[in-house]
């Protein structure tokens, strides 16, 4: 089977991709031309303006179609493998109750002037998401929710206070990459406020993140989107349970 793929649109290989985006121009023939040579400059061929409506006072919303030069080396894509088995609820409780010998403390907020708790709540709360139930369900997992636009400094000195295991955060607003900036302003509070061997797992989630980037802002996990409450609570017995306990 080949590893070099193209887009599929009308036929297999056509290279065919559909994009939308927004120019700061009022609607108008011009605009549309605009649009057509920013698909051509960014590779398409034959590029077809499939939609075109303004948006406002000056900004023009398009869509538009066409092949793509592109090629795609399978072999050459990076993603973050899943290394620790899936666990059910069951599984994640009595690893805890077995290995731990107590129940394992989990903070979690959306940090900064982040309002949006819709992500941390779905694995915190636990009505959950996907018709799973969040980590409030798991009798082993003492659940910390602070909710939302928490200052770092707050997170920091009450997951101190919890003698929590691990913090959670959720990152919805991204404008100005303003989720990398509060993860990374938390993940060097963390590091001056507690010595290597007591700081608590770190571990992010939201939309736009990189699986990849977790050591270059300096948490241990980035999870984005698709993520259950199960898949976190996996990992927290992997890295937390299972991991130290092989380790000792």
């Amino acid at each position: 089977m080949s590893r070099i793929v193209r887009p599929y649109g009308d036929t297999t290989g056509d290279g065919m991709v559909q994009l939308s985006f927004t120019l700061p121009v009022p609607h108008d023939k011009r605009a549309e031309g605009a649009a057509l040579q920013l698909a051509a400059k960014m590779g398409l061929d034959g590029a077809m303006l499939v939609h075109a409506k303004p948006i406002g006072d000056g900004y023009t919303f398009f869509v538009v179609y066409g092949a793509s030069t592109h090629l795609v080396n399978l072999d050459e894509v990076k993603v973050v493998e899943k290394d620790y088995p899936h666990l059910s609820p069951k599984e994640v409780n009595d690893a805890i109750r077995e290995r731990l010998g107590r129940k394992l403390c989990v903070v979690g907020a959306c940090i900064g002037t982040d309002a949006h708790t819709v992500g941390i709540d779905a694995i915190l709360n636990i009505k959950g998401v996907a018709g799973e139930k969040g980590l409030e369900y798991y009798r082993e997992l003492r659940v910390v929710n602070l909710g939302a636009q928490i200052a770092v400094p707050d997170l920091v000195n009450r997951a101190v206070d919890e003698e929590a295991d691990a913090v959670l955060v959720s990152q919805v607003v991204t404008q100005k990459d303003a989720h990398l900036h509060n993860t990374r302003e938390m993940a060097a509070a963390f590091r001056e406020a507690l010595p290597p061997g007591r700081r608590p797992l770190l571990v992010v989630g939201g939309p736009r993140f990189d699986e990849g980037a977790a050591t270059e802002l300096g948490v241990d996990r980035i999870f984005t989107r698709g993520t259950t409450p199960s898949d976190v609570a996996s990992y927290l017995v992997h890295r937390l349970v299972t991991s130290r306990e092989n380790a000792a």
